[in-house]
């Protein structure tokens, strides 16, 4: 991971298409503007990650799976 230091208004650049400005720092609060083709998707990662749990949580269940799950709550020891 690269780690530099920016001031508002202070920029830098991924490759030749990508460019990634510091607009506003408040207390703990960066503010970023990107600059990007249309062709590049940017999406927050907190967006990405509930998205792919999301993806995977719609997948269908095998009935024998839920059956041996049903078992085993039923079937559960009290402690």
């Amino acid at each position: 991971m690269l780690v530099m230091k920016r001031r508002a208004g202070e920029s830098f650049t991924i490759g030749d298409d990508i460019e990634i400005e510091v607009l506003e720092v408040a207390g703990s609060r960066v503010k970023l503007g990107v600059v990007a083709p249309d062709s590049v998707a940017i999406i927050r990662k907190e967006a990405r990650v509930t998205r792919e749990e999301n993806i995977t949580a719609a997948q269908p269940v095998e009935p024998d799976a839920l059956a041996r799950l049903a078992q085993r709550l039923w079937t559960k020891q009290p402690y």
